[in-house]
C-alpha cells in the first residue's frame, strides 16, 4: 500500500546506490578499480549519452574528498587549477563542453600531466569517445586512451526498467509493473526524460493523494499532452 509522505530526496552518489545493468557493468567495475587505492590502475575515461550514469560514477569516485568539476560550469583556468591544487585525484566531467579556449585547454592538459606523472587518480567523462572531443589538447586525447575506457548505454528496456525501480525505491514507494511498462512505452529512451516522466507521476500522485496505478499514469500523460504543467 502506498503511503503519502513526501520524503525529500537527496541523490546519493555512491557505488552502492548505482543501478548496475548490462550496459554499464564494465564502467562500474572500472570505476571501482579507480577508487581502490590498492589498485595500480589510476586513469579512467567514461563516455555515453546523457543520463547514462557517468556523473554518478565520477561522484562516487570523488566521495573521499577528491574535488569534482563539470565543464558545464565554464570554469576559468585559474579557478580550475586552484580547485585541484594539492588534491589526491582529478575528476572532471562533461569534457564535450570544453570551449575553444587555448588557456583552459592548456590548463587541463597540464593538470592531467601533473596528476598522471605523480601517479594520482584521474577520472574523466564526456558524451563522446576521446577522439571525438574536438576541443581537447591533442596530447590529452591520446593519453585518455592509455587508461581504462568504458561506454555506458542504458537505452535497453531492461536497464530503463531498473532505473525506474531505483528511483521509486528512493521515493520509498512501490510501482506496479504495468505502470513501469507504460512509462517505458510512452517515454523517450533518454534517461533524463524517463526519470522526469516518473517524477511527474509521483508529484501528481502526492498532490491528489492517490496511489500510483496504470489509470493514474494514463491520466497524467493526458494532462501533460493537453499542456498542463505537473
Amino acid at each position: 500500500m502506498q503511503q503519502f509522505f513526501d520524503f525529500p530526496i537527496t541523490p546519493s552518489f555512491s557505488f552502492d546506490s548505482f543501478v548496475p545493468c548490462e550496459g554499464n557493468s564494465a564502467a562500474l567495475r572500472f570505476a571501482q578499480r579507480i577508487a581502490d587505492p590498492a589498485d595500480p590502475e589510476k586513469l579512467l575515461y567514461l563516455h555515453g549519452p546523457s543520463g547514462s550514469g557517468k556523473t554518478h560514477l565520477l561522484k562516487s569516485i570523488a566521495v573521499g574528498g577528491i574535488p569534482y568539476l563539470s565543464l558545464r560550469e565554464h570554469p576559468d583556468p585559474e579557478r580550475m587549477v586552484a580547485l585541484f591544487s594539492g588534491a589526491s585525484g582529478l575528476v572532471v566531467d562533461d569534457l564535450q563542453e570544453m570551449p575553444d579556449d587555448a588557456a583552459l585547454r592548456g590548463a587541463l592538459w597540464q593538470l592531467f600531466n601533473d596528476f598522471h606523472t605523480s601517479g594520482r587518480t584521474i577520472a574523466m567523462a564526456g558524451l563522446y569517445p576521446p577522439r571525438e572531443l574536438t576541443n581537447l589538447d591533442d596530447h590529452l586525447t591520446s593519453r585518455l586512451l592509455w587508461g581504462l575506457v568504458a561506454r555506458l548505454d542504458t537505452s535497453d528496456d531492461h536497464s530503463r526498467s531498473m532505473i525506474i525501480k531505483k528511483v521509486s525505491d528512493d521515493r520509498q514507494i512501490r510501482v506496479p509493473d504495468d505502470v513501469v511498462d507504460y512509462i517505458l512505452a510512452t517515454t523517450s529512451r533518454e534517461v533524463g526524460a524517463l526519470i522526469e516522466s516518473f517524477n511527474r507521476l509521483y508529484r501528481y500522485s502526492m498532490a491528489e493523494k492517490r496511489r500510483i496505478t496504470l489509470p493514474l499514469a494514463r491520466e497524467v500523460r493526458e494532462l501533460v499532452q493537453s499542456g498542463r504543467s505537473i
